[in-house]
């Protein structure tokens, strides 16, 4: 890896840690979102229960489906805030 790789690698993961957003450019879509790691588990464990037929894959779906709604709201909510504190 060149050193310029190896920057961009640290401030992927650096990134991360903090908490921040990021996004995967892929050939054909484009630009994706990559949740944080703490969504991802959430996320494995609804796909895994799901699997294990502990929930259905209409409820599992459901239910993350309503976390990612809420999880936007949330950030939406804040940035709004953030504006008007701004403004002030």
């Amino acid at each position: 890896m060149n050193s310029h790789g190896a920057d961009s690698h640290s401030a992927a993961l650096a990134r991360i840690t903090q908490g921040s957003r990021f996004a995967i450019r892929l050939p054909v879509v484009g630009d994706v979102g990559v949740p944080h790691p703490d969504q991802l588990a959430y996320f494995a464990a609804l796909g895994l229960l799901a699997a294990f037929e502990v929930i259905d894959w209409p409820v599992a779906l459901a239910i993350a489906a309503g976390h990612v709604l809420a999880e936007d709201h949330r950030h939406r909510t804040l940035r709004e805030v953030g504006q008007a504190l701004e403004s002030v």
